[in-house]
């Protein structure tokens, strides 16, 4: 029997919430593994330059077994060591199933990572499951138009799962077991590294974010988003954008949803004067609801929306805003 990898992310107090994500992913095919001929015997989680409270708090979500592995010669990110701490940590403990989130870091470190076992890897999956003693991967082909399973021949498998899709469910584990690793990088493997992040302070990224409220080219302007950010402000949520508003410079590409930018599954998904070009949908479909704010009764965008709003955004923005302000206190 062999172990599922979980690679952890620390973020503030704890862990990002898609490494929670991941470790109820690696809850559930161990489960169900136990049913196959080829089980997996445990979970272990490896978080690198992270602290004992943050490995903590994984424990809640039923992951009683961590590497904690903090590198003296380099407190900054970088991808090529992390992939070889990541190879040399599976190889240790017999693990040959490794999960990643498919968040930025994520999607880096994976493929290295596969790579360097020259193992199979499937990305943006949005489902797992086992069937005849094989790990069965779900995932969306053709812009989202369609879905596919697929599985990896070698023996060793590597998977990145999209953000927001496998719901974190809290399963409290026995006490933690931290296994406390002080290491020395070799410096070939340093030699790129991430020296700084900027980002907008109190601003939720759309990755992390449970709600977004996304403008298109209906805003007619960069002047008019604060429609888009009060309202999000209203719900607690992240502020996104369709490739026409960040090609035209209004927003960010941090905020960029589609194709080109970032695939997100959040719970509720408010697009605002947004078509619905077939490059947007691949990066919002799978949202749990989408609601549609445009006045093109025929807008593709409602074909996909759960709810929809025919009006003008100028009018219907400032109401809406103003309802969810009453309902949220926000």
């Amino acid at each position: 029997m062999s172990k599922i990898l979980l690679f952890l992310e620390p973020f503030k107090d704890g862990l990002k919430r898609t490494s929670y994500e991941v470790i109820t992913a690696g809850r559930n095919l161990l489960e169900k593994s136990k049913s196959s001929s080829k089980p997996y015997d445990s979970m272990l989680g490896v978080l690198i330059n992270g602290t004992e409270a943050q490995a903590n708090t994984a424990k809640e979500y039923g992951l009683s077994n961590i590497v904690l592995i903090n590198i003296s010669n380099l407190s900054n990110y970088s991808s090529t060591a992390y992939a070889e701490i990541i190879k040399n940590v599976a190889k240790e403990n017999d693990a040959s199933l490794l999960l990643f989130a498919g968040n930025a870091t994520g999607l880096e470190l994976a493929p290295r990572v596969a790579a360097k076992f020259e193992a199979g890897y499937i990305s943006d999956c949005i489902g797992l499951d086992i069937a005849n003693d094989e790990i069965i991967a779900k995932k969306p082909v053709y812009a989202g138009k369609a879905q596919i399973s697929t599985k990896i021949l070698s023996d060793f498998k590597v998977f990145s799962l999209r953000p927001n899709v496998f719901t974190s469910v809290k399963s409290d584990a026995s006490d933690l077991n931290l296994q406390t690793m002080n290491i020395q990088i070799d410096e070939k493997f340093s030699k790129v590294i991430v020296k700084d992040v900027i980002k907008n302070e109190g601003k939720l990224d759309v990755l992390e974010a449970d709600i977004i409220v996304s403008g298109g080219r209906g805003i007619k302007g960069p002047e008019n988003y604060h429609l888009i950010e009060n309202l999000a402000a209203a719900f607690g949520g992240a502020v996104g954008a369709s490739r026409a508003v960040v090609d035209a410079g209004w927003r960010p590409h941090s905020e960029q949803v589609g194709q080109t930018g970032k695939t997100v599954s959040p719970t509720l998904y408010v697009a605002c004067g947004i078509s619905g070009a077939v490059q947007h949908l691949a990066g919002m479909s799978s949202s749990k609801f989408i609601l549609a704010i445009n006045k093109d009764k025929d807008a593709p965008i409602f074909k996909v929306a759960d709810y929809g709003i025919i009006g003008d955004i100028f009018e219907v923005l400032p109401k809406l805003t103003e309802k969810v302000k009453n309902f949220t206190g926000k």
